[in-house]
């Protein structure tokens, strides 16, 4: 439970360290977080409140997912969703200051790829360590033991759905796009291959054991 424990907030800081490199690159970036970016853009306010409505949105839809009531689920997820959010705040605020919007193109998208690769990473190890983790990512956890067969590519492409939808909503009120790039096409075609990547090769004591009213994936 210590080990545990530990990659749960080893998971939560890589997560959103690697979010707020993506955003701060401006070179795109996942989904959900270009999703919340542009949902952030069309009201005006720090993309950090807009990650924690749609947190706390995706947590509900998870309890829909699994059939149940699952309290310790609920309130974990939405306990990590407004960490998750507030540090995404201050490192997207700690790049900007040490000027990664300014750098050249080439170098803003290799990092822009690092974040992606980063938070890939860590949704690897919190997803093993189950305890809680974001909404999204434990929204693919489900898809992919309960809906999808073990299969995390289709999972996180199912995923991935809602916010292109929240995207095409706000582009239809507002007219502009943000945080879609050459970084968000990465993210759509590497997130799942990195994740599986990271499961097999990043912090081997971690296993999964997804658990839903007898359903166990070890």
């Amino acid at each position: 439970m210590s080990i545990r424990i530990l990659a749960l907030i080893i998971g939560l800081v890589l997560n959103a360290l690697g979010n707020g490199l993506t955003v701060a690159t401006n070179v795109g970036t996942s989904p959900w977080t270009a999703s919340e970016v542009n949902i952030a853009n069309l009201v005006h306010t720090s993309v950090g409140l807009p990650m924690f409505v749609v947190g706390v949105a995706v947590a509900t839809a998870n309890q829909l997912l699994i059939h149940q009531w699952d309290k310790w689920r609920f309130f974990g997820e939405v306990g990590f969703i407004a960490c998750f959010s507030y540090f995404v705040d201050v490192f997207v605020a700690l790049f900007t200051r040490l000027g990664v919007p300014c750098l050249p193109f080439l170098v803003r998208t290799i990092l822009c790829f690092a974040g992606i690769a980063t938070f890939c990473c860590a949704i690897s190890i919190y997803q093993r360590a189950n305890l809680i983790m974001h909404p999204n990512d434990d929204t693919t956890n489900i898809l992919r033991f309960l809906y999808c067969h073990n299969r995390v590519v289709v999972a996180q492409l199912l995923n991935f759905v809602p916010p292109i939808v929240i995207m095409a909503v706000t582009f239809l009120i507002s007219g502009h796009l943000y945080a879609i790039n050459i970084g968000t096409l990465f993210a759509l075609v590497a997130n799942g291959p990195l994740i599986g990547f990271f499961d097999r090769h990043v912090w081997h004591g971690l296993t999964h054991n997804f658990r839903v009213k007898g359903v166990s994936e070890n």
